[in-house]
Order: C-alpha cells, then sequence, then structure tokens
C-alpha cells in the first residue's frame, strides 16, 4: 500500500460523524461544542431528529463540564450519503456499527470523496486497523480514534497508526482531541481491542464468573469495584497505585511481598462463557438492582456521577 506524505493541515474546522447512534451523537455534541461544522450522515433516515434530541439532552451537561459556551447553538447539517457528508470536511470520525465488511465498504464509498489530507479516524472498539486498511487506494490516513462511552465526557481517546500512516496524522488528531477536552493514549503495537476494553474485559470476566460460581450477587459484584478498587482507578492507575500500596519500597516491594498470592489468585481465576443461561443469570441480578429506573434514568444517573468525578478529580 502506498504512503502518503507529511501530514501538516492542523486547521480542523468541519467534523464529518458517519454514524448517528449514541456514540456518533456523543462525538457529534462534543465537536460540535467546541465551535466546529458537524456533517452528518447515518444510514437511518432519522439521523436529523437523533441529534438535536441528544444535543438537548447533554446540552446543560456539557455547560457544566465547562465544555459548551451556554450562548452556542451548534452548527450542524445531514446529508443524504456518506461521500457528500465528508467531501468539504477535515476530519471524518467513523461511528457505524461493528462490522468489519460495512467499514470497508464505507471507506470504499468516502475515499474518493475525501479533501487531500483529511483523516478518518475510527471508533472501532476492537477491529484492527490493518484489517480496516484492507482495499483502501491509500490508508494513510486512516487511524483508530477509539472513545471510551459516552465520548462527550468520558475523556479517553485511544489512538493507533501503523507503517501506513503518514507522519503527522496522530500528532493532528492528538491536537483535535486534546482541544476538545480529551486524554489521548498512543498503542504501539497492534493489539484486539484495544488497551482499555482489554482491561475491562479482564475484570468484567473475573465479575461474571463471581457471580456464576454464586460466590457473590450482581449487586454486591458492582459494589465491590464502586465502593473499592472503581475509586481508586479514578484517580490513579493500577501500577501507581500499588506503589503507594508498597509503602516507601515501592512497587518493587509490593511485588516481592505479594508476588506469591498473585500468581495463586491469577491461577484460580475463572473462566466464564456468556452463553443464554449465564446472561440469564446476569440480567436476573441487574434487573433486582435497577429497581424498575428506566434507561433515561440510569444515563442520567451515570453522567451526572462522572461529571462529579471529573470535578474532584480535575
Amino acid at each position: 500500500m502506498p504512503s502518503r506524505p507529511s501530514f501538516e493541515n492542523s486547521d480542523i474546522n468541519t467534523v464529518a460523524i458517519i454514524g448517528a447512534g449514541l456514540i456518533g451523537c456523543s462525538w457529534a455534541a462534543l465537536f460540535a461544542a467546541s465551535g466546529r461544522r458537524i456533517h452528518l450522515f447515518d444510514s437511518h433516515t432519522d439521523a436529523g431528529q437523533k441529534f438535536p434530541a441528544f444535543w438537548a439532552s447533554v446540552r446543560t451537561t456539557l455547560v457544566d463540564m465547562g465544555l459548551l459556551d451556554p450562548a452556542l447553538e451548534p452548527d450542524w447539517h445531514v446529508f443524504a450519503s456518506a461521500a457528500e457528508a465528508v467531501k468539504e470536511a477535515d476530519f471524518v470520525q467513523e461511528c457505524i456499527p461493528e462490522r468489519l465488511d460495512a467499514k470497508q465498504m464505507l471507506y470504499g464509498e468516502i475515499e474518493p470523496a475525501l479533501k487531500a489530507g483529511t483523516i478518518v479516524a475510527t471508533s472501532s472498539s476492537g477491529l484492527k486497523l490493518s484489517d480496516l486498511q484492507r482495499g483502501m487506494q491509500d490508508p494513510a490516513h486512516l487511524i483508530i480514534a477509539h472513545p471510551f462511552n459516552p465520548p462527550h465526557i468520558i475523556p479517553l481517546v485511544e489512538l493507533y497508526g501503523n507503517e501506513y500512516t503518514a507522519p503527522g496524522v496522530l500528532d493532528a488528531a492528538r491536537e483535535l482531541y486534546e482541544a476538545c477536552g480529551k486524554k489521548t493514549i498512543t498503542l504501539n503495537k497492534e493489539v484486539m481491542g484495544h488497551v482499555a476494553n482489554r482491561l475491562q474485559a479482564a475484570l468484567w470476566r473475573e465479575a461474571i464468573a463471581l457471580v456464576a460460581d454464586d460466590v457473590i450477587s450482581v449487586k454486591d459484584a458492582n459494589t465491590a469495584v464502586t465502593a473499592g478498587p472503581g475509586m481508586r482507578w479514578a484517580v490513579m492507575g493500577p501500577h501507581m497505585l500499588l506503589n503507594l500500596g508498597g509503602g516507601e519500597g515501592g512497587l518493587r516491594a509490593y511485588c516481592q511481598q505479594f508476588r506469591d498470592s498473585y500468581d495463586l489468585w491469577w491461577a484460580d481465576l475463572g473462566k466464564p462463557r456468556l452463553d443464554d443461561a449465564t446472561i440469564e443469570k446476569l440480567m436476573g441480578g441487574l434487573q433486582e438492582e435497577i429497581e424498575g429506573r428506566d434507561y433515561a434514568a440510569l444515563r442520567e444517573e451515570r453522567d451526572r456521577k462522572l461529571v462529579g468525578v471529573l470535578r474532584a478529580v480535575g
């Protein structure tokens, strides 16, 4: 595959959002709050209703976070095709469902319409960049830029480019995201699921195993995280926290003290499967914890608490 020359354009004023689901609308709201023009396309014809409804639901949150001037109204336009949506865009955030064939087909449609130097960033949560690039005439502008849900609140964006990525592309993307209040990490090599999802999957696997083995209820498994290590992880990452756990001797002292214990714990971790019986057990326990609250109420509670955490940790 050919390689494009160095990317130098840092003026990103128009962002195309391809896919107007929860992730796409969340990205669109964040970029709109930063004062950028939004070009929106979704294969469903109700994109024109989805985004304004989403904007209305998150506007107060964006203001509370200091990301939105209360006087600003979003500058957004819906297009009839993905190619038309990207035609004048300086940056494309692709947010369609997690299907390799669908994403490859989309890239084939939009690639001829892209301006020279336009970056295409996929929100893919687990597909490999090398697979996504396959079939593109020039893959130098396509990168992984995986957010954590919801993107308009959670700061993390995972970035990855490979040997086909043009110089400067990751830097330009990083500059854009950080200008919108995000925190970026950059992967040095390609792995399935990137980084944060792999960490999340490891914890969730054991949470499922403990419930499936009747060690603990779904509610208590959730509480074990939110009232315990989850509070610490919002402040510092695991390596730094355990460095503190080792006292003045730091992480080395911690490892020396607990390595045998961890070897035993790791060997005993469960290996559950998301079969029908396990899913039903999780859903039954979850419904007890939800206590009749609807999706909108749960989302509002999550977002309100996330904003509180962000304020606290600064």
